[in-house]
């Protein structure tokens, strides 16, 4: 019995650690579009009625901004060939109940090697037909001063 016991607890486990890595992974491809400016790949990973908000800080107090999806995704084509942009993720905090996940990801923001804000992002998942979905994007976003 104890060995039994033993067993199920660790697979409860594995299946807890499989989905930390899946969560992971859906935040990954998320940057990998964004990074690459690729929209199909982005949407692979969103659900269709993902919420995109975002907390910015500075001299002037704090203000949340809203942005239509439809308008975040439109905004990779008005980005310049030239311009690299990249979000270094520096962790990952995954949480999950059932069918919902939170990933809290610290990031530093670079434009053309250069960083310009940093923050946290904070994502909801919802797991719809064994997939991953994010439903919900905020993040907050501070001025660096290097």
């Amino acid at each position: 019995m104890k060995h039994l016991l033993l067993l199920f607890i660790f697979c409860i486990g594995l299946n807890s650690n499989a989905q930390q890595v899946e969560i992971e992974n859906t935040v990954k491809t998320f940057f990998a579009g964004f990074h690459a400016k690729d929209t199909v790949k982005i949407k692979s990973v969103c659900h269709d009625k993902m919420i995109l908000q975002s907390i910015m800080e500075g001299q002037k107090g704090t203000k949340l901004e809203e942005e239509k999806t439809s308008e975040f995704y439109k905004l990779f084509s008005t980005f310049p060939a030239d311009m690299k942009f990249e979000e270094r993720i520096l962790s990952y905090n995954i949480q999950i109940d059932g069918a919902m996940a939170h990933a809290w990801t610290p990031y530093e923001f670079y434009i053309n090697g250069k960083i310009s804000h940093s923050g946290v992002n904070a994502f909801t998942l919802f797991k719809e037909n064994n997939q991953w979905k994010i439903i919900h994007l905020i993040d907050t976003r501070r001025r660096s001063i290097k």
